[in-house]
Parts: C-alpha cells; sequence; structure tokens
C-alpha cells in the first residue's frame, strides 16, 4: 500500500499536479467538495456575465431598432405633411379657379341678359317707328277735317276711334308723346327746323313743335321738329341827309 501511494505521487510530481489535488482525488475529502464549490461558483459567475453580455447586446438591439423605426416614423410623416401641403395648394388653385369661372360666367350672363334686353328693345322702336307715321297722318287729317254734315261727323268720330285705339297701344308699349313747346331748346331732344325772330320770348325758346317727338320709356324714340325762337333784328334808321337827297 506504501508502495502504491508513493508510485501515485511520483506520477503526480511529474504531471505537475498539486500534492491536495491527488490526495483530493484519492478521498472524498472537504478538499474535493470545495473544489467542486468553487467549479460551480465560477461556472455562475461566467453565466450571469453571459446574461450580461447578452442582456447588453439585446438592448443595444432594441435601441438600435427603435432609433430605425423613429427615422422611419418621421420620414413618413414628413411624407404626409408634404403630401397634405400639395393637397391643400390644389384645393386653393381648384377653389381660386372655380371662383374665376363663376366670375366669367355672371359676366356672361348679365352681358347676355342686357344683350336680349337691347335686342327687344331695338326691336320695338323699330316697329313702333315704323307706325309713328300713321299717327302723324292722323293729327294732320284731325286737324284739317271740319265736319259738316252729320255723314261727316259719323265718319269723323269712327276716325277719332281707330286713332284712338292706335295712341292708347302704344301707350301700352311704353310710348309717350313730348310736350316741348315753351320749353328751352336741348338738342338732345328737338331738331330745330325753324327760326322766329321775336321779342315776345328769350332766345332759344321752342314757339312751336312741327312734328312731334316720342319717348319709348325713358329714351327719346323720336327727335321733336320744333321752331325757335331767335333775337329780333333792330331795322336801323336812315340819316336826315340822306332821306332829304334822296327826296330831292
Amino acid at each position: 500500500m506504501i508502495d502504491e501511494n508513493k508510485q501515485i505521487n511520483n506520477t503526480s510530481q511529474q504531471l505537475g499536479e498539486p500534492t491536495e489535488v491527488k490526495q483530493a482525488m484519492k478521498s472524498d475529502s472537504p478538499a474535493q467538495i470545495n473544489f467542486n464549490e468553487s467549479g460551480s461558483e465560477v461556472t455562475e459567475q461566467v453565466a450571469a456575465q453571459t446574461n450580461i453580455s447578452g442582456d447588453t447586446a439585446v438592448n443595444s438591439e432594441n435601441s438600435v431598432a427603435a432609433t430605425e423605426k423613429t427615422e422611419v416614423e418621421r420620414a413618413a410623416l414628413a411624407e404626409l405633411t408634404q403630401q397634405i401641403e400639395s393637397v391643400k395648394t390644389q384645393l386653393e388653385e381648384r377653389s381660386t379657379q372655380y371662383m374665376r369661372i363663376a366670375a366669367d360666367f355672371e359676366n356672361y350672363r348679365k352681358r347676355t341678359s342686357k344683350e336680349k334686353e337691347d335686342l327687344e328693345l331695338q326691336v320695338k322702336r323699330n316697329t313702333i317707328l315704323e307706325l309713328l307715321p300713321v299717327v302723324d297722318n292722323f293729327e294732320r287729317a284731325r286737324s284739317h277735317l271740319k265736319p259738316q254734315s252729320d255723314a261727316e261727323m259719323t265718319m269723323h268720330k269712327s276716325y277719332q276711334g281707330v286713332y284712338k285705339q292706335l295712341v292708347d297701344s302704344l301707350k301700352r308699349l311704353g310710348v309717350s308723346p313730348m310736350r316741348p313747346e315753351g320749353q328751352e331748346f336741348d338738342p338732345n331732344l328737338h331738331e330745330a327746323v325753324m327760326r322766329e325772330p321775336t321779342d315776345e320770348h328769350p332766345e332759344g325758346t321752342v314757339l312751336e313743335e312741327l312734328v312731334r317727338g316720342y319717348y319709348l320709356g325713358d329714351r327719346v324714340l323720336r327727335h321733336a321738329m320744333v321752331k325757335v325762337a331767335a333775337p329780333k333784328e333792330d331795322t336801323p334808321f336812315a340819316p336826315e341827309d340822306q332821306s332829304s337827297s334822296a327826296s330831292s
């Protein structure tokens, strides 16, 4: 037995192992238990360090992922903001275009309505102008005719009935006669065809209406042909010597 222990010791010395380890390997001594416990602690420390390193790596990866996610969200937000601004710009352009079209249409409607009114007025004016000579002839005939017999009076009344019907129709169309006698001559309303020297009226006064003028609404349908007062010219007196020489 002693020889075997020596042999083991020699072998251990050759391998460079400590004597305590060799003895621990030979028997179930407390040293063996301490060695096992020390190995467990080392293993736990290594595992703890590994866990810490793993947690650090995971945290690093999570931080990088969060940063990348934030950058993606910022880029998406910036793109959405740009799209909103673009839509706002397009909406403003469409609103401006719509308002311009609406204004153009309103101007077109007003212009069309005005042109329609002017056309209707022009047609009415031309039609009435064609009828005014008939009215003038009725008035001339009335001033010249002097009915004497009952038959002439009956004809005159019939004639006056037709004339009154025509005048009433013109009134319903908006035609009204001018009454320029005694008024000052106005070239916008009157047409002077005669001048009469007189000292009873101021110069430029309308003395007589020769051809009646008419309004259509508030516009001149036909100018009145009138006779206008002119200043009366004084006859110059001849000198006495000239009159005496002329008599001799």
